[in-house]
């Protein structure tokens, strides 16, 4: 090779190089390279406004002087890769950046090698994932309220109505059918409220005869009945201060409701077998899954006490009524039993999301948490698929397959494509409908 030539080479493997360093430069993602002893060799601009260390200030350090958390450290994820010889792929991790501050960051990684084949490093490819994550983190908050997880009109509303009365010592009467959340209602209108760090007292009134229903909301004193061998405190006083949550206030009889009325009207109770008088500072939420305007008009419970009952009304929707929130809720559950299971159930395929979505759901989101633990206990897959699902969803297909949906309105198409930035795939399975299906509403919209 002559001068020539050999100088021209040179000119050429410096311009590719300047070309090189400028792609380096240009691409959005952070890159930067260490060798075996974790010395990083190049960092790029894009590293630099991520991490907030400029290229002088990183360029001939530690690995671990740079990037703290999971990166780096006793457990660093490149070099426990570089050792065995493998790639990483898009693993989401978090770094601290020089100013303190956590960066969550999706990584990807190659094993660099030397002229002998032999490897000599490794080059990080890495992508600012952190305004995303919270923008999805805000999202799920924004449809997420006291574990009551609805982006459905109505829900809103009932979340709504929740902040505006927390505050009050205004009675609450919860309506819905079993399974659509009353309790969580109950306990979001505790929590949110001043009564927060005072006890949360929960009876199910459907559950004891009228007898021990008596004792167990009012107390006893020893000898009121055989068997008391001692006094008893109520759950009226039990929750001194704070809230008692009546479920299924629907199923108490005359007699109870009469002493129930005088707690709501004077705040005081009787223990039973006592005759002296005791003052209850508590708030009252009820809740029913039957309809008490027929059951006061059929003369089975009290008029006088349904209005003190009925001071704040609030309507659970059926889940059937509100199917926008399955995929929702599906989310949540399988995060849920992923959680207390440890499987790496991930998500779950369009089929069996399908399949949900056509299902009636008599027993509400209740109902709806059994068929994902139920799924969860049957896969072992990543995908929750059809063949998971209990019995009774697969078999609804044909009964409520051609069932017509609730139709929707050119507000909640609009809104769905918002939510979703434009994404119609997105939004079309958010809607529980095809993308074709979206299409042709949006032109007809």
């Amino acid at each position: 090779m002559t001068m020539v030539e050999e100088q021209a080479l040179i000119e050429s493997i410096l311009i590719e190089k300047d070309n090189l360093d400028l792609i380096f430069d240009f691409v959005s993602d952070g890159i930067f390279t260490h060798d075996q002893q974790m010395l990083i060799t190049s960092f790029n601009t894009a590293a630099e406004k991520i991490t907030g260390f400029n290229r002088a200030e990183a360029i001939g350090k530690r690995c671990p002087d740079i990037f703290a958390g999971p990166l780096c450290g006793t457990h660093c994820i490149l070099h426990q890769a570089a050792k065995a010889s493998r790639w990483i792929k898009d693993q989401e991790l978090q770094i601290m950046d020089k100013n303190g501050r956590p960066r969550t960051i999706i990584l990807n990684t190659a094993i660099l090698h030397d002229k002998e084949k032999k490897p000599w490093g490794v080059v990080a490819i890495f992508r600012d994932m952190t305004e995303l994550v919270s923008l999805k983190r805000q999202l799920k908050e924004r449809f997420q309220f006291h574990k009551l997880i609805g982006k459905n009109h109505q829900m809103q509303e009932v979340y709504n109505l929740i902040e505006d009365i927390a505050d009050s010592d205004a009675t609450v009467l919860i309506q819905g059918e079993s399974g659509t959340g009353k309790e969580l209602v109950a306990q979001a209108i505790h929590y949110q409220g001043p009564r927060t760090n005072k006890p949360f007292v929960r009876v199910n009134c459907s559950t004891l005869a009228e007898s021990l229903l008596e004792s167990e909301l009012f107390g006893h004193v020893r000898g009121a009945f055989t068997g008391a061998i001692r006094d008893k405190i109520g759950r009226f006083e039990l929750a001194q201060g704070g809230t008692a949550f009546l479920d299924e206030i629907g199923d108490i009889s005359p007699a109870i409701q009469v002493k129930l009325l005088r707690v709501l009207q004077e705040k005081e109770i009787e223990r039973v077998g006592d005759t002296k008088s005791i003052k209850v500072d508590v708030r009252v939420i009820a809740a029913t899954n039957h309809d008490l305007k027929r059951l006061m008009r059929e003369g089975k419970f009290r008029e006088d006490l349904f209005y003190r009952l009925y001071v704040i009304p609030i309507h659970l929707p059926p889940l059937r009524e509100r199917r926008e929130d399955i995929p929702l809720l599906v989310e949540h559950f399988i995060r849920q039993f992923k959680g207390q299971t440890g499987k790496k159930i991930e998500s779950i395929s369009e089929e069996a999301l399908k399949l949900l979505l056509d299902y009636s759901w008599p027993g509400n989101v209740r109902e709806l948490e059994n068929v994902i633990e139920h799924a969860f206990v049957k896969c072992r897959v990543p995908l929750i698929l059809p063949e998971h699902l209990p019995q009774e969803i697969l078999g609804a297909k044909i009964v409520f397959g051609a069932r017509k949906r609730p139709r929707l309105t050119e507000e909640q198409l609009h809104q769905a494509l918002q939510e979703t930035r434009g994404n119609k795939a997105r939004a079309a399975r958010e809607l529980g409908i095809g993308r074709t299906t979206l299409w042709r509403k949006l032109k007809k919209g």
